[in-house]
Parts: structure tokens; sequence; C-alpha cells
């Protein structure tokens, strides 16, 4: 699990079918091969680890659910470790499952923020509320405004100065993690059933 606080800027050294390779320091301090880190807000693995960063893998379900695929050499990319069981939950709970993308429409400066709107698919719209949960890209942001086709977030000069955020434009495709507690209201409150599969069936 996840809180959706950035710890660095990791930069993509190389791509090739199925892998990532990504160059970084603060989150190697204690990193090792098969533990989990979070990249631009998705789950993976850690498959290789040298001195300089490591290498996950990507399989073909996690590039179609996000902007990974899109990734090439030099690109930065968010970095999170796991959050310890001893550690302070700064952000909020993010499982680093992808739900979607969204797009960036447009970005202004409000005094020393920037408002930032993004559009999304309606099946990742119908989760998101004013001063609700989003993770954009594995940062934790609160929702300033929202309309069935896109919402707003405003991001503060030191989220845009130590993630990927700096270098946003309009038309960049984001990784969007909705809060999985509103997932399960959903679920309570329409009474939502799984299918029973026969004893036979099983």
């Amino acid at each position: 699990m996840f809180t959706g606080i950035v710890e660095e800027v990791g930069t993509v050294q190389n791509t090739s079918p199925g892998r990532l390779s990504i160059e970084a320091s603060t989150v190697m301090d204690d990193l090792s091969v098969s533990d989990s880190i979070s990249v631009n807000g998705t789950c993976l693995t850690v498959t290789v680890r040298d001195d300089r960063g490591f290498s996950v893998d990507v399989v073909p379900e996690t590039l179609r659910r996000t902007n990974l695929g899109d990734l090439s050499t030099g690109d930065s990319v968010n970095l999170e470790r796991p959050m310890k069981a001893d550690g302070r939950f700064g952000g909020h709970i993010v499982q680093g499952h992808v739900d979607g993308t969204g797009s960036i429409e447009w970005l202004e400066p409000e005094g020393e923020a920037f408002l930032v709107r993004f559009t999304a698919d309606p099946a990742v719209m119908r989760y998101i509320v004013e001063k609700g949960f989003i993770t954009v890209d594995g940062a934790s942001l609160t929702v300033v405004n929202c309309d069935s086709l896109g919402f707003v977030v405003s991001i503060i000069p030191y989220t845009r100065e130590n993630t990927k955020f700096a270098a946003w434009k309009p038309g960049d495709t984001v990784n969007l993690e909705i809060d999985v507690i509103a997932k399960y209201v959903e679920r309570l409150a329409t009474g939502q059933q799984l299918p029973v599969e026969s004893v036979d069936e099983l």
C-alpha cells in the first residue's frame, strides 16, 4: 500500500518490450529485488537492482491501463516506496492499481499555485467528488471541483517542484486511481452481488 506522497522523480533509462529500467537514488536506500514500487502511480515489482537504479516488468494489462507504454528514455516518473507499518500516513489509501488514464485539458496559475483540469472517462468520473481524494500519476491530490467530463486540482509549488508535474502540458496522459473507499461504498450501497459458482464448477 502507498499513500500518494511522491518520494523522488526518477528517470527512464531504457524501455524494452515488457520492461522499464529507471535511474533513481532516494528510493534505492532499502529497495530490494521482489519489492513493490510505485511508478507513476502503478504498483510494480522490482526484478533487477543495481547502484544506479532498478528495473520492473510491465505486463500487457498494465500497458493497457496506464501511461507507462508512452514512456521513452529520458522521461521523468514519480516514485514511491510502499508505506511502512510504523510510518506516517501522509496522503490517503493508494493501492497502485490504476483505474484508467486521463488527459490534461488546461493549466493556469492561481497565485503561487497552479490549477490543472483533467478530462477522464465517465467510468472514472462517477467516483470523483469535490474535496475528495484522487491519485494522479502516483500523487495524492484533492479535487477542487468536478463535472461529468473532468475535474480540477490545485498544485502547490512544493508538489510541482518535487514531482514530474513541473513538465506537465495540455494533452499529456496521466494515470488515475480513484479512492478505493468509493468503490466499496458503491458495492455496499447498491447491494451488488458477485455471481455464485456452483460446487460442481469449483
